[in-house]
């Protein structure tokens, strides 16, 4: 049977699909045998088809570097420039070393190396290899360049065996942003030293150690700040010591009594003394590090050529040059695609619906429609000049003020999307007398002033309704809602909601609530899964009395309500009845511990 115009065309579809994922099954086939493709070799991979329509990966690598090219290129030069500073000393840091620190750093934490992992991805959005290559390598590399400078001393030993084992003074603080108030509630506290206690819950600011009497944990030596030990530790049991500048506070001190040290049994000191050295020598890397790499880039030549056009005809296809090494346009991309390509590739889906449905519609987005909703975008936030017009330079630098959003983003995710949208339902809305009407006794119409109780099941309920019908007060149904409502709003101000309008989006609370008198309990009201009392207090006295006087701001908001829900519901619709197959999130690999990273050269 000769198949119909139709089924050819899904069945067209289907093929260039079946296509499309031996393509892919090719492609990771490869990547598992082991063998390393080119940019060039790579740029038409497909990571995503759109109703037959595919996105390629040379798409979606643009894309990522059009939005965090900067922030990534950055990230990248700090790299490149340790990893020359390694190359430079001989040195280097394996994978294996690296999966030992994310390992050890797991351990402090409780958590094994893949628990651990999860959690940064899943608190903090960064992936595993992300972790390994951007924070846990270049850690581990700047302290081997600086482990040659770094050396724990025996003084330095001992103060911080002193600071964990050492004698401790425990004491309670009164903390006041006043000096004059601080000194005088120390006058109180010398000649009352027994009601230090009642003083700090009473006055100190402090809210923590307040609320215990002013007690704060231990004061050990060589711990932080040596004039707050030196007062403590010069304090005898219950003796207060002078007023002291904390910052911008100001404070005093009870000697609660003295903690005397602890002597570790010597089984246990090698391995006391083994952390302590271990601390002290990654405190002190750290700081030598970050002397360091304050050094390298101090001392480094970079050329930051992305985003410079001059530069760019200069230096084709290269994005940076850090000391004579070139890093490419392709590496910063592939890494941008590598950190965010999940989330651009979201956005070019979207784009690419949006496109084919204007194609469809016979509609197209021009430069003034753009223009027109980047007006009418500045004048709803209320960037307008003196004689009332969209201050549209105002609102840009609004939008770009965060320092990553440019304009040609902000029109490219947020402004063309929007126009698109209007384009393809600009014709199925319209506004009626009566939606006006609607809008107006929603907005300006009399509500209904309750009480309310909200409760979850309905045998408590009918309950809590009984009792409030056989005792009609307002104090009382208060105390009920107070008691049995489980809604918060109604619960902490005995039952008092915001007054009830027509016409809101709640069809059933509406009509119980304005059928009510004032003094009237209502049924039991359902509305999804809560069951609720009303006790009508009367009615509101509208502001506005006339349609007329508010015709047209009452237009103007109801057609950009019903223009923005149309909107809404059409590009649901567009996303339901799309065929999207998204390759980049299913091909994508498990991410491995990363190695050194290579210098790209151009």
């Amino acid at each position: 049977m000769p198949l119909t115009s139709q089924q050819l065309k899904q069945w067209m579809s289907s093929l260039l699909r079946v296509g499309l994922y031996l393509t892919l099954l090719l492609s990771i086939s490869t990547t598992f045998n082991g063998q390393r493709a080119s940019a060039q070799d790579t740029a038409n991979d497909v990571v995503a088809v759109v109703n037959a329509d595919p996105i390629t990966r040379k798409t979606l690598n643009e894309e990522s570097l059009r939005r965090y090219g900067k922030d990534v290129l950055e990230n990248m030069i700090n790299r490149h420039l340790i990893l020359q500073a390694c190359k430079t000393h001989g040195i280097e840091v394996t994978s294996t070393e690296v999966r030992e620190e994310i390992n050890r750093i797991a351990s402090k934490f409780g958590l094994s190396m893949q628990a651990y992992l999860q959690l940064l991805q899943e608190e903090r959005d960064i992936q595993p290899d992300q972790y390994s290559r951007e924070i846990v390598w270049p850690m581990l590399a700047l302290r081997r360049l600086v482990a040659d400078r770094v050396q724990v001393t025996d003084e330095e030993f001992n103060k911080a065996f002193i600071s964990q084992f050492g004698e401790a003074v425990k004491c309670r603080l009164i903390m006041m942003a006043s000096k004059s108030d601080a000194e005088s509630l120390r006058q109180q506290a010398v000649a009352h030293p027994d009601q230090f206690a009642a003083l700090a819950k009473q006055h100190s600011e402090d809210e923590a150690s307040a609320s215990v009497g002013g007690l704060i944990p231990p004061i050990r030596r060589y711990t932080g700040d040596t004039r707050l030990e030196e007062a403590a530790f010069a304090l005898q049991d219950n003796q207060i010591s002078p007023v002291l500048q904390l910052g911008d506070q100001w404070i005093f001190l009870q000697a609660v009594r003295r903690l005397p040290a602890t002597t570790p049994s010597p089984q246990a000191m090698p391995s006391i003394r083994a952390q302590i050295n271990d601390r002290i020598r990654d405190e002190k890397m750290r700081g030598a590090a970050t002397e360091l790499f304050a050094q390298l880039q101090a001392e480094s030549q970079v050329v930051n050529v992305l985003g410079d056009a001059e530069k760019s005809k200069h230096y084709p296809g290269v994005a940076a040059i850090i000391n004579g090494q070139q890093v490419s346009l392709a590496a910063v991309a592939a890494e941008c695609t590598k950190r965010h390509g999940g989330e651009v590739l979201e956005g070019e889906i979207n784009r690419k619906l949006l496109t084919q449905a204007l194609k469809q519609a016979n509609k197209k987005v021009e430069d003034v429609d753009l223009q027109q909703e980047i007006q009418r975008a500045a004048a709803s936030f209320g960037f307008v000049t003196a004689d009332g017009q969209p201050d549209v330079q105002a609102w840009i630098q609004s939008v770009t003020s965060d320092g990553t959003t440019t304009q040609d983003l902000y029109i490219r995710d947020a402004v063309w999307p929007s126009v698109a949208l209007k384009k393809l339902v600009e014709d199925s809305v319209s506004l009626n007398e009566q939606d006006i009407q609607q809008g107006f006794e929603s907005a300006y119409g009399p509500r209904v002033e309750v009480l309310a109780i909200v409760l979850a099941d309905q045998r408590s309920a009918q309950k809590v309704w009984e009792m409030a019908r056989d005792n009609p007060t307002d104090t009382f149904f208060g105390k009920l809602a107070e008691q049995y409502s489980i809604e918060p709003v109604s619960a902490s101000n005995m039952g008092k909601v915001p007054p009830i309008r027509k016409h809101g989006g709640q069809p059933a609370i509406e009509r119980e609530a304005f059928a009510m008198k004032p003094g009237d309990l209502s049924g039991i009201v359902v509305t999804g899964d809560k069951y609720i009392i009303l006790r009508c207090q009367g009615y509101t006295e509208p502001v506005v009395k006339q349609l007329e006087d508010v015709r047209s701001e009452l237009v103007r908001d109801l057609s950009e309500k019903k223009l923005n829900l149309a909107m809404n519901v059409r590009f649901d619709e567009l996303k339901s009845a799309a065929e999207i197959d998204n390759f980049f999130a299913a091909a994508k690999e498990l991410p491995k511990m990363a190695k050194a990273p290579q210098a790209e050269k151009k």
